[in-house]
């Protein structure tokens, strides 16, 4: 299994630091707070104390279990710069692999929200011509992003496919 979502022969994977771990705890600790505290108001008005309990205890547990998995999430990401192709592989549950051409890419972007900024990390997104094919590079420090983008975006240029 691991031979189908290997590095390319001539370019190893670059993982991702862990401030993508922390970005995606932040998420989605703030995403349970927010449903499990509105889940809890609603159903004490409702006068449900119980399922109020219950509620807050589920999400409190799926909080949990999407912290550890944060880390898991972050460990599973990879790319790599390879001779013609970017190589990128990712997934907790279902692993993937994606490549593409430098030939096919038309747009290489760098793209940070506010909690992004706040954590000095940032998105390279690679757009080509196959609205399936688009992809992502997360989690990356600012300025490692910058020089991907700037990398990417010269290769793009010389392997053009002149479409």
């Amino acid at each position: 299994m691991d031979d189908a979502f290997a590095a390319p022969a001539d370019a190893p994977w670059q993982r991702l630091p862990t401030a993508l771990a922390w970005y995606r705890r932040l998420v989605t600790s703030a995403a349970c707070l927010a449903v499990g505290g509105g889940g809890v108001l609603l159903l004490l008005l409702w006068g449900q104390p119980l399922l109020a309990g219950v509620w807050a205890g589920l999400l409190l547990v799926a909080a949990v279990v999407l912290w550890f998995l944060a880390g898991r999430f972050q460990r599973s990401w990879g790319y790599a710069e390879a001779s013609a192709e970017l190589y990128l592989t990712y997934g907790v549950l279902v692993r993937q692999l994606v490549v593409v051409p430098y030939g096919r890419m038309q747009v290489v972007d760098v793209t940070a929200d506010l909690l992004e900024q706040a954590l000095g990390i940032a998105t390279v997104r690679v757009r080509t011509a196959a609205s399936t094919a688009d992809t992502r590079v997360v989690g990356l420090p600012l300025a490692d992003a910058v020089q991907l983008r700037d990398r990417l975006a010269a290769r793009s240029e010389s392997f053009s496919t002149g479409l």
